[in-house]
């Protein structure tokens, strides 16, 4: 598959999704791990928030869950919010996902081309060090609606 790198690229996966799982998503409403999917969830999407800290709680109107694994439903993005270092301990995680996220987003800051290089030889599209918050504005998309898309 492919890294996408261009805002045309970004903003086509953004319209086409309904359904965003967030790695990492947090209860402090300062950080970008709170903002960005608070954002998001703000414009239609669904999120589906990750993060063992906050298992149980309720964020963005779902239930956090402590892994991908325990993600039950397809989700068009996985959204990225962990340090570079430790997305290789994820890519087990993510390829396990069924059916697997058609997109990994690792958001602004976030790099890391062997992890990827192995999603992408997976077939799994990826977005490097772009944040989804700031290319969903800037491609003016309106807010979403209807069922979610699992199209690859």
């Amino acid at each position: 598959m492919a890294e996408l790198t261009r805002p045309t690229q970004t903003a086509a996966v953004l319209e086409s999704a309904r359904v965003i799982a967030v790695l990492g998503a947090h209860a402090s409403t300062w950080k970008p791990a709170h903002d960005v999917p608070a954002y998001l969830a703000e414009q239609g999407y669904r999120i589906l928030p990750v993060n063992p800290k906050f298992a149980g709680r309720e964020l963005f109107g779902q239930v956090v869950v402590a892994t991908l694994s325990d993600v039950t439903e397809p989700v068009d993005i996985l959204n990225v919010f962990r340090c570079a270092a430790e997305i290789p301990g994820h890519v087990d995680e993510i390829l396990a996902m069924t059916p697997r996220p058609r997109v990994v987003w690792l958001q602004l800051g976030i790099r890391h081309d062997e992890a990827v290089r192995t999603l992408m030889d997976h077939g799994i599209v990826v977005v490097q060090d772009r944040c989804t918050l700031a290319d969903h504005r800037s491609a003016g998309l309106p807010p979403v609606s209807g069922q979610p898309s699992t199209a690859p």
